[in-house]
């Protein structure tokens, strides 16, 4: 079973505009994980959904809109500025170029168009760089592959920067009974504690709503100090929870 992450970075273009993937049984959305069943019937406010058209739905009423969840990234994930993420919310409100100039208070009509160009500019480079990447990293070896960057996560840094051998090597070091037993201990560098808790994350099952009370019956286990491993989770974005912290579900 694939992380989020995964599912993310593995999706083709078209799946990231519509916000999910399609399997041979489920449909999944890719912004937040969930699973929604092939041949199940969902009612939602007296109308009967098949999965396909409830995935979509789902995304409309739990996330907004593809556009805005993907704008919100983090700015490593997207490469856009806060001004250039204004310009395209704007742009795909339907805006004139003078509305946007009234709105932003920008000098002329022409400084739009040419925000414009810029932007279009920065597509055609993005598709460039995307036949040159494909290019180079199909000849790289599965186990120089990097781990996938968990679109969620708070902060996005050098921490992410793992090969899978490394990832493996250090599963290893920490979980000496094996990946199901007790961690060896809880490390401070920044880049193996996100290895650790993408494997802890592999103990919840993202169909379920879990209470506090399991969350910690899981993760006792794995640490004495399973509280630590909880807030780790959240801040990392593997796990969310609801405001009064009753309900908590995995986000990868």
């Amino acid at each position: 079973m694939f992380t989020l992450a995964e599912l993310f970075w593995r999706a083709s273009l078209d799946e990231l505009k519509q916000g999910s993937i399609e399997t041979e049984t489920h449909l999944i959305c890719l912004l937040c994980g969930k699973y929604f069943e092939k041949g199940i019937v969902y009612p939602e406010e007296g109308v009967m959904y098949e999965a396909k058209r409830y995935v979509q739905f789902h995304i409309n009423h739990e996330h907004g809109s593809v556009f805005e969840h993907l704008l919100n990234l983090d700015k490593k994930l997207t490469g856009l500025t806060e001004h250039q993420k204004g310009l395209l919310r704007l742009f795909h409100e339907g805006k004139t170029d003078k509305e946007i100039q009234k709105e932003l208070g920008i000098g002329s009509s022409s400084t739009i168009r040419n925000h414009r160009y810029m932007l279009k500019e920065k597509e055609r480079q993005a598709k460039v760089f995307l036949a040159l990447s494909e290019l180079v990293w199909k000849s790289i070896s599965p186990e120089r592959d990097f781990i996938g960057l968990h679109p969620s996560a708070a902060m996005i840094d050098d921490r992410y920067n793992v090969t899978n051998t490394e990832e493996s090597r250090i599963l290893d070091l920490y979980f000496p009974d094996g990946r199901s037993g007790k961690l060896k201990t809880f490390p401070r560098k920044e880049k193996v504690r996100l290895i650790i808790l993408k494997e802890l994350a592999q103990r919840f099952d993202r169909n379920i709503i879990y209470s506090e009370k399991q969350v910690n019956q899981i993760l006792k286990p794995a640490l004495d100090d399973y509280l630590l491993l909880r807030r780790y989770l959240i801040d990392y974005g593997f796990m969310d929870r609801n405001h009064d912290g009753s309900q908590y579900w995995l986000m990868s």
